[in-house]
């Protein structure tokens, strides 16, 4: 199954982006969060995006979605090819459609797919 990792600025925003995650798309993907620094200021660790990143791998993949401006730096240093995805995706709707589509089971080219959809949701 992949794997999604959430990187925030934030420790408590990555935490309840993950908690609403759960609440809508369930519990089967395996779903984690990176945010705020070591010391719990804002920013963000490549430290804890790394351990969240083994938390999640079930060798299937992972995605990363990352919030906004360094976020995005910090994340784009562990992709690797074909097994860790940066997703360029609206955070909270990205990873919804994400969790959904991991959580089916889907392969990780399904699951980027599914998050980048997120970026054109109208809500109204």
């Amino acid at each position: 199954m992949v794997g999604l990792v959430l990187v925030s600025h934030s420790a408590g925003l990555a935490h309840e982006a993950v908690a609403l995650i759960r609440a809508i798309a369930g519990t089967a993907a395996p779903v984690a969060a990176a945010g705020g620094t070591e010391d719990g200021g804002l920013g963000t660790s490549l430290d804890l995006i790394e351990r969240a990143l083994r938390a999640v791998d079930q060798g299937d993949g992972i995605v990363v979605i990352p919030d906004l401006g360094s976020s995005v730096l910090t994340a784009r240093l562990v992709a690797e090819a074909g097994r860790v995805v940066v997703a360029d995706v609206p955070f909270v709707e990205g990873a919804i459609a994400a969790a959904v589509a991991a959580g089916a089971g889907v392969p990780l080219a399904d699951v980027l797919a599914a998050a980048e959809e997120a970026r054109v949701y109208r809500k109204l």
